[in-house]
């Protein structure tokens, strides 16, 4: 499984205009073969900070997920936002278990 962890950083007023694109785009990924989650949730206390979480059963997948139109125009619209960073990073899982236990 590979996990994808990080941060968007964009223009803080520009954010309720981002909403109803990641939105798009979540829901669209969350039905591709392979994804098993994809949010994209807001800081509670920086706005205009974004955290990503995704998991994929695999990089095919993954690799599929950028060739998708949903993806395309997310990443288009995205540039509309004030990207002032970006960090995202890929985990490879070995294994997943409850916490704790």
């Amino acid at each position: 499984m590979l996990v994808i962890a990080g941060t968007i950083r964009i223009d803080p007023d520009k954010q309720a205009e981002a909403i109803p694109a990641a939105l798009e785009v979540m829901e669209a990924t969350r039905a591709e073969t392979g994804c098993i989650s994809y949010a994209f949730s807001a800081s509670l206390g920086e706005p205009g900070l974004i955290h990503v979480f995704e998991e994929w059963a695999s990089q095919e997948a993954l690799d599929a997920h950028f060739g998708t139109p949903h993806m395309a125009r997310f990443l288009q619209a995205l540039g509309g936002f004030g990207i002032r960073s970006m960090e995202l990073q890929r985990y490879e899982v070995a294994s997943v278990g409850p916490l704790g236990g």
